[in-house]
């Protein structure tokens, strides 16, 4: 293997501002260029030009909602080379039960512990309905339901992910949702993938479907035949899925923009080198991934990269991480921890993996990350499979206002109203100014009707505070 040209940014050189700017840009959404060469060479083959992904994205959403099922089948062969057609579009049930019973029991029982541990805390997180009530003046409700029908999106082109399935089916249950929608490509680590469809039949999903990319998220999104819209679309992708889910996120809800992946690892004199090297190469596999390691502890750098290098050379997906570390990859040297922190914050990456002396007082300091790894034995891998908070992150530097998926994103909240006539009097002035202000007479109106049968009898104002209780 060729050696391995990582870039680096030393915090005591002048240069270093505006390598960082340009490190945060390209993370940045908005630049959305992380895309990888067999992907690029694709969508340039299917278009006849090199577009942006928010080109292609446009034009394949506009197409499927235009032309329906038939742009969804046409794109699903240039992209996927899989002919699908109306009757194949959706995975039978005599499919899934037959995947299911050709899988391994070993594969089966992973499923179900790790599907047990996700239920369990995603139940946990659940809102409950709250009540404030306030005696003769009124009740104020929030109650929660769950969404009708859920749209799924999961990989399946470089590697296949029974992990996503676990991480998003699994909150969508937890929160009730009645219809639940799975598509993956029609490739062999997606829809074609036995163990992908076992899993799917042993979480209960009923409905799959052979379709991925841009074109799945807009089928989802505006229906078509054969396949109803959803009201959310959730799942992790590549940056083509992402751009598409904001491309409908007018048309339908949708979960925080999980793009390529993320990861900063933060580290001082008391890590391992090797843990960190194969920390990198972790995130790097996923080919495109971004992975960075900040330190002020010089020395590190110079032994994680060894580490790097020998791993590299051992992984069935060397190469591809190997490419990824040197197109996305990065390594910082700040000054001081406070500086790392500073660094952290700004670039609000999806994964923070922090392996100091006092991890667990740095994490304090952190306030953009969607998911934060603490200690030297705790690998972000054990987020991806087995912990109870879903591996579905906000990417792109939007932890600085996304939270990772949960049940309650899966829910809508109502407000309930009710006031006595009592509870009116009592606000009554205070609305009517306030509409008039605005002049929005007929607001005004609207109370004083209600008024005028009680007006004279108005009780003197008494101040009473409310108590909220939560519904069990």
């Amino acid at each position: 293997m060729a050696a391995l040209k990582i870039r680096r940014i030393d915090c005591n050189e002048s240069a270093s501002t505006k390598h960082l700017a340009a490190l945060q840009e390209r993370m940045s959404h908005n630049q959305a260029d992380i895309v990888s060469p067999s992907s690029r060479k694709l969508t340039q083959a299917v278009f006849g030009q090199p577009l942006t992904p928010l080109k292609v994205v446009e034009k394949i959403c506009l197409d499927v909602k235009a032309k329906g099922l038939a742009a969804v089948l046409k794109y699903t062969e240039q992209f996927d080379k899989a002919t699908v057609t109306a009757k194949t579009l959706r995975v039978s049930h005599e499919e899934l039960v037959k995947a299911y019973q050709s899988a391994s029991s070993e594969f089966l029982d992973c499923i179900r512990r790790l599907r047990d541990n996700i239920m369990q805390f995603q139940i946990g997180l659940l809102a409950k309905d709250a009540t404030l009530p306030l005696s003769e003046h009124y009740e104020l409700q929030l109650r929660y339901r769950p969404l009708r029908r859920v749209g799924i999106c999961i990989p399946g082109g470089a590697a296949a992910y029974p992990s996503s399935l676990l991480m998003t089916v699994c909150p969508a249950q937890a929160a009730e949702v009645p219809e639940i929608v799975v598509v993956m490509p029609p490739t062999s680590n997606g829809a074609n993938n036995l163990d992908m469809l076992a899993a799917c039949h042993l979480l209960g999903v009923k409905e799959v479907y052979r379709v991925g990319g841009a074109q799945a998220v807009a089928a989802l999104a505006y229906g078509v035949e054969g396949l109803p819209a959803v009201d959310m679309i959730v799942g992790p992708g590549n940056v083509f899925v992402s751009t598409a889910k904001q491309f409908v996120s007018n048309q339908v809800a949708i979960d925080c923009l999980a793009g390529p992946s993320e990861v900063i690892v933060v580290a001082d004199e008391t890590a391992q080198a090797d843990f960190i090297a194969l920390d990198l190469i972790a995130q790097a596999e996923h080919s495109p991934g971004v992975a960075i390691l900040i330190t002020w502890h010089a020395e590190l750098l110079v032994e994680v990269e060894k580490h790097i290098v020998k791993q590299l050379a051992h992984l069935e997906r060397g190469e591809l991480a190997k490419a990824a570390l040197e197109d996305y990859g990065c390594m910082i040297l700040t000054k001081d921890k406070a500086e790392a922190i500073e660094i952290v914050n700004s670039l609000a990456c999806e994964h923070l993996h922090i392996q100091t002396r006092d991890p667990e007082g740095f994490a304090d300091k952190v306030d953009n990350a969607g998911a934060i790894f603490i200690g030297q034995f705790t690998p972000v891998a054990l987020g991806d499979y087995a912990a109870g908070p879903s591996h579905v992150l906000p990417t792109g530097g939007s932890s600085r206002y996304a939270s990772g998926l949960s049940a309650n994103d899966f829910r809508k909240k109502t407000s309930i109203v009710n006031f006595t006539k009592t509870g009116l009097r009592e606000v009554a002035d205070d609305v009517i100014l306030l509409a008039k202000k605005e002049g929005l007479t007929g607001h005004a109106a609207s109370v004083q009707i209600r008024l005028r049968e009680t007006l004279a009898a108005r009780p003197p104002k008494k101040v009473v505070k409310p108590a909220v209780v939560a519904k069990k």
